[in-house]
């Protein structure tokens, strides 16, 4: 699942920045998730749980954030939340994005002007933002 591999990659993240800050434990992450990943933080928070087990990150406590998507039309200059678009996705559509964020210009169109050549200036992926 792409939760799992997304966990596997903080975790490894997780113990590069707590070699570098020197920490033989780590108590809390803050994890940032951007909207447009659309993970299912259930799953997410079970696999980092899972794959933490016996290692520094073991009863880790995790605070998730998540970030939202804003998007920019490079035609008309219009900006919109992420969220007004998704809600009239299918759910096919929205699992392609899930899986394929890039299939994000095939889905989605300006509001505005209908084109799909915008940006997402905010609100992808997934970031480390805190350990202790």
């Amino acid at each position: 699942m792409h939760e799992w591999a997304l966990a596997e990659s903080i975790f490894n993240l997780c113990n590069k920045l707590a070699q570098e800050k020197k920490l033989s434990k780590i108590e809390f992450v803050s994890i940032k998730v951007g909207e447009i990943q659309q993970i299912d933080l259930e799953i997410f928070d079970f696999a980092l749980k899972e794959i933490s087990k016996g290692t520094i990150l073991e009863n880790v406590k995790i605070k998730y954030n998540i970030h939202p998507a804003i998007l920019h039309c490079n035609s008309c200059d219009y900006k919109w939340a992420y969220k007004e678009s998704f809600d009239s996705l299918s759910e096919d559509e929205k699992e392609a994005i899930h899986f394929i964020p890039e299939t994000i210009h095939v889905y989605i169109h300006c509001p505005n002007c209908r084109s799909a050549d915008f940006e997402i200036e905010e609100g992808r992926g997934v970031w480390v933002e805190d350990i202790s």
